[in-house]
């Protein structure tokens, strides 16, 4: 039965997530892309609160590119999510790349993440 990419993209993510859970000690660092947009939270599933978000689709960010989903502003919400982590207190995450492989995009999230002082 051939399946949609967005069948297929909610199955890899259903996989992901059968292994990953956030804890307080440890919250889910969870990233999700879209055609235009990145957005990025840190979720602690044991309370089911997001602690803290980030993301490329605000007011001041959209007039600066018509998309924002690329390496780039990858790096700088990687960088940014951190920061806002780092605020709150939250040093260690388990990261979640929700389906997408570790390549291009998330794996700049995540390199910009760690290079801000996020340890996952």
């Amino acid at each position: 039965m051939a399946r949609t990419k967005t069948e297929s993209l909610a199955r890899r993510h259903q996989r992901v997530r059968r292994k990953v859970a956030g804890t307080p000690e440890r919250p889910r660092l969870c990233i999700h892309k879209s055609s235009k947009h990145l957005y990025a939270q840190i979720i602690d599933d044991t309370a089911g609160a997001s602690l803290c978000f980030a993301t490329t689709n605000t007011k001041t960010l959209r007039a600066e590119a018509k998309s924002h989903c690329n390496a780039a502003w990858a790096k700088r919400l990687g960088a940014e999510v951190a920061a806002k982590a780092k605020a709150r207190g939250i040093e260690a995450v388990v990261f979640d790349r929700g389906g997408y492989r570790y390549h291009g995009i998330i794996k700049a999230f995540g390199d910009a993440a760690r290079e801000a002082g996020m340890k996952f």
